[in-house]
């Protein structure tokens, strides 16, 4: 449901319902961005558009690089991105144990007709990865498409984005492209994005086919080192990886089966297929390693539901299997004065394995209505999932041509031939009810998990092993309220509101510490709120306002290496206490619609230790859009009206902060036309 709607009728709330795959009728900290909202902020990066949902941060890096923080910290790590489910139409855009810490770049997120966020655990028909959060992108059915559409923007630092789409009553397809250029020396990338729809009536049944593609090539920009240089005028626009890059495809293919079983029963079916591709320079590790990875995929997601006056079950069964590849070479060595990092890092191929496995997963969800006011919704789901891991190379820590590295071995370590599987449960539970008319309480509590990622299972270092690591496990309690007035402002409640409280306890955690150092037994903690509402002030006029806060600790002692200890109630590093956005949408006219947006990112710790901060931020954006003729429109937006010197990332590694540092005043324009 969405909870900050752009236009909400003042009309009773809706009882919750299951609504199959979707991310819906979950708790108060559900989010959604709808079409409206993405329309409105043109999105260049994922950051820009998912900032005003309450507890989500996308920080961004260089490019379309970018890391995830659902109500959780800014996690790093190969397997970190293995926290958070992405979907598309519902179905993964990824195998479990393939994630990619970029992924949301495999997906057009600036074409969406709108997305869902569950902050938090996920439900029983998510499964795998879904422990600290879940994103659905759904793209557009065809009756929603324009005949015709066609559009380009321009901006500062040599942006420039072109969309073309037709669609007719079976078909429909769209195109975008995007070179941009940038403020930093050398820093640059061009972005594809193909979709294309078919809709059709087979027998009772609707089937949707999707085909999704994304294909990326950058030119990276790494990190500028320094106490604040982001707020140095020459430091802020250099690059000291001229050399790094990215280049990476992904493709897609969906086809959806619905039909209804009789007037209280319904089943869904989707069929997939997917493949990915990845090659990149590792600019950040000595010796610049190249590392090429890539996963092919199948599967079906069944569900089945029946319900009755006041009840409804679902039962699912999600089938996946996958294949994938990492291999990672390094060309020269290390230029380095450190005998030790020559030594350990020497030249030629590091990793080349095979990994190929299977999923299962079935889940159920029953909800009752107690009396047309208390509303019961249960689930589980069980999974299990399977790796087959084939090495390449020699097996251990040596070089490629099996000679010893000194100072104890090389620092990559390649487990023999092995296969490992993860058995999880994962049950939720949420009750909810009305408080008054136009106000309703819900709770929730819930288990979500991820099993290991392929590279954190099969990539290691000298000193780790295979047999240590676990799934990972989330417990999370949460309770809120959602409401709205019963009065109107021409079409809109005069206001609405959400608040969520939840604490969370993680165990088995496996992510990598400031220093590039593994910890797969860490416990972390937290506690916090979740706010958003809105208010009509006038029937042109909608200020809408959301935040969190959230104290994340580690909860277990570590000594994580490097000299650096991991204490229990320090904070995890890369966790602001506070994020806060506001926004005022106004239209003077029927035609004009201006819209100005307030970011604000508290302090935060850099390192484990909590010894280096950064002090957070605070930006303004302006938008606006203007109807010239019902086929024409034309749009501008400014980031970061007042120039604002910020990082975007910043972090505390090996004795050095470092950061990516925030663009300066920006300036789009753009025309688009559709039919």
């Amino acid at each position: 449901m969405q909870l900050l709607p752009a236009a909400a009728e003042p009309a009773e709330l809706p009882e919750l319902q299951i609504t199959a795959r979707s991310v819906t009728a979950a708790d108060p900290g559900s989010s959604a961005l709808s079409a409206d909202d993405i329309s409105a902020r043109k999105p260049q990066h994922a950051q820009e558009l998912f900032a005003p949902l309450p507890g989500v941060w996308i920080s961004r890096g260089s490019g379309q690089e970018q890391l995830t923080s659902i109500r959780s910290p800014v996690l790093t790590g190969a397997g970190a991105c293995g926290a958070f489910l992405m979907l598309e139409n519902r179905v993964a855009i990824r195998p479990a144990g393939f994630c990619n810490v970029n992924q949301l770049f495999e997906v057009d997120i600036a074409a969406a007709q709108h997305i869902d966020v569950l902050a938090g655990p996920g439900l029983p028909q998510h499964g795998a990865n879904a422990l600290f959060g879940v994103i659905d992108v759904t793209q557009a059915p065809l009756n929603l498409r324009p005949q015709a559409q066609a559009s380009l923007e321009l901006g500062e630092q040599d942006f420039y984005r072109a969309q073309l789409g037709a669609a007719g009553e079976q078909f429909g397809w769209r195109v975008g492209y995007t070179d941009s250029g940038s403020f930093r020396d050398q820093e640059s990338y061009q972005h594809l994005f193909i979709n294309a729809r078919h809709e059709a009536q087979i027998g009772e049944a609707q089937v949707t086919t999707s085909l999704n593609g994304a294909d990326l090539d950058q030119e990276t920009a790494g990190f500028i080192f320094g106490f604040e240089a982001y707020l140095d005028p020459e430091l802020r626009r250099g690059n000291v990886n001229p050399e790094a890059f990215r280049n990476a495809d992904a493709l897609r293919l969906i086809q959806h089966w619905q039909w209804a079983g009789n007037k209280q029963s319904e089943w869904n079916i989707s069929l997939f297929g997917r493949r990915s591709r990845q090659t990149f320079l590792q600019h950040f590790l000595p010796g610049q390693p190249l590392e090429r990875n890539g996963q092919v995929s199948a599967g079906v997601n069944a569900d089945w539901s029946r319900w009755w006056n006041d009840s409804a079950l679902t039962v699912g069964l999600d089938l996946e299997w996958f294949a994938g590849f990492l291999d990672e070479f390094q060309e020269n060595p290390v230029d380095s004065p450190s005998a030790f990092l020559v030594e350990t890092r020497p030249a030629g191929a590091h990793y080349d394995y095979d990994v190929t496995g299977f999923s299962v997963s079935q889940w159920l969800r029953f909800e009752h209505q107690f009396a047309g006011r208390i509303n019961l919704d249960a689930g589980l789901r069980l999974q299990w999932l399977g790796y087959d891991y084939d090495n390449n190379l020699l097996d251990g820590n040596t070089r490629d041509d099996g000679t010893v590295c000194g100072f104890g071995g090389c620092l990559f370590t390649r487990p023999a031939d092995r296969s490992d599987d993860f058995f999880n449960a994962a049950p939720s539970l949420i009750v909810s009810g009305p408080v008054a008319e136009q106000h309703r309480w819900q709770a929730r509590a819930a288990r979500g998990f991820r099993p290991p990622q392929a590279t954190e299972l099969y990539r290691l270092q000298s000193g780790q092993t295979v047999a240590d690591l676990n799934s990972e496990k989330l417990d999370s309690i949460s309770a809120g309220l959602i409401g709205s007035s019963a009065a109107a402002v021409g079409n809109r409640a005069r206001w609405t509101y959400s608040v969520t409280g939840f604490y969370q306890y993680a165990r088995d955690q496996i992510f990598r510490n400031s220093d590039g150092f593994n910890i797969s037994d860490a416990e972390t903690r937290a506690i916090g709120v979740e706010w958003q509402a809105s208010w009509a002030l006038q029937d042109n006029l909608l200020a809408r306002i959301s935040g969190s806060y959230a104290d994340h600790e580690y909860a277990s002692d570590s000594a994580a290496g490097a000299g650096e200890n991991i204490v229990a109630g320090n904070q995890v590093d890369t966790a602001p206490l506070w994020q806060a956005y506001a926004q005022l949408d106004w239209q003077p006219q029927s035609r004009l619609n201006v819209g100005v947006d307030f970011e604000w990112l508290d302090g935060y710790f850099l390192n484990a230790a909590n010894t280096a901060t950064y002090p957070g931020h605070a930006l303004v954006h302006l938008r606006a859009s203007w109807q010239v003729h019902p086929e024409w429109q034309l749009h501008a937006r400014v980031r970061n009206v007042f120039n604002n010197r910020y990082a975007e990332r910043a972090d505390f590694a090996f004795g050095n902060f470092r950061y990516f540092p925030g663009q300066g005043t920006t300036v789009f324009a753009g025309i688009s036309w559709r039919r």
